[in-house]
């Protein structure tokens, strides 16, 4: 840092003896606000470790909430599936019991 002062200053008495007090001033300043904005823009694009852990906690939460959808669409699959199986014994009852009907009329004649 010592070594970036003493280099400044001697930058700065090169351009005073160059181009004027007010001249080198001005430019100095100006090279000062651009490098402020520019660290401040860098500043603002970068996550702290409070930004990663909201980020975190809020990811957890997402994947909590999609396990529970999971888990809630995989319970009314099963009773679908109950149901399903149910209806299907029905539907199969019903079809041996007509098939059992039309075999008897035809033994019956």
């Amino acid at each position: 840092m010592h070594l970036e002062a003493k280099e400044t200053a001697r930058l700065y008495k090169l351009l005073t003896d160059k181009l004027g007090s007010d001249t080198t001033e001005a430019m100095f300043k100006y090279i000062d606000s651009k490098t402020e904005r520019s660290v401040e823009n860098n500043i603002q694009a970068l996550a702290t470790k409070t930004d990663l852990f909201l980020v975190k906690d809020e990811i957890y939460r997402e994947i909590g909430s999609v396990r529970q959808e999971i888990s809630d669409v995989r319970r009314d699959l099963g009773e679908t599936k109950a149901d399903m199986i149910k209806w299907m014994f029905i539907f199969w009852i019903g079809q041996v019991g007509a098939t059992l009907a039309i075999v008897l009329l035809f033994l019956k004649k």
